[in-house]
């Protein structure tokens, strides 16, 4: 069957807005170049986490970050960089704070992490995991919270957050969660103290 001038028409500017709404949408503007191993906070090791655990964005353009979570591993430094890398574990998140105080970067800020198991807490957050267990007190060594501190009050500084309990949070603490770290044994009145002062001025 002919198709009629007019339906051409029709169906040409129906394509051409249905492009101009495509390339009006968020999703479709370019991200920020990225460079292998580039890291967001320096002196961290870099130690990739699969694509399948995170979601690349270009926050805070597209997502405002007004928060840190605070997780623990339930085992190890290295076990967590492994599941991290591993595309079958579907998380990660974005640092991992060792005994000794050495960091890791797997996910860069600018990217969607998959750690607090809530969308919108995802995509608003910044997730830092500990090695170590809920249950033992031994496991938050004072390197370590001085370490993770200084990396909290870095992102903090970073966006702007407030540097307390309503936008520091343990990832118990995420609604829908049924995950209890960092348990009872994370001291939250150090901690804040030790972020506060390092947070620049």
């Amino acid at each position: 069957m002919a198709t009629s001038r007019r339906g051409l028409l029709i169906g040409g500017a129906v394509v051409a807005f249905g492009t101009i709404g495509y390339l009006n949408r968020p999703h479709a503007r370019p991200h920020r170049p990225r460079r292998p191993g580039e890291l967001d906070y320096a002196g961290a090791q870099w130690a990739a986490a699969d694509p399948a655990n995170w979601r690349t964005a270009d926050r805070p353009d597209d997502y405002g970050i007004d928060r840190v979570v605070i997780h623990v591993v339930q085992g190890s430094f290295g076990s967590a960089l492994k599941a991290f890398a591993d595309p079958e574990h579907k998380a990660a998140a974005h640092y991992v704070v060792r005994k000794d105080g050495h960091v890791a970067q797997t996910v860069r800020e600018l990217d969607v992490a998959f750690h607090a198991g809530n969308r919108k807490y995802n995509e608003r957050s910044v997730g830092i995991e500990h090695e170590g267990f809920v249950e033992q007190a031994s496991s938050f060594t004072e390197a370590m919270y001085a370490s993770s501190a200084r990396l909290t009050a870095a992102v903090c500084a970073r966006y702007r957050i407030a540097v307390d309990r309503t936008h520091i949070i343990g990832h118990v603490e995420v609604p829908g969660t049924d995950h209890t770290d960092p348990g009872p044994h994370w001291d939250w009145p150090r901690y804040l103290a030790l972020v506060k002062a390092a947070t620049p001025a």
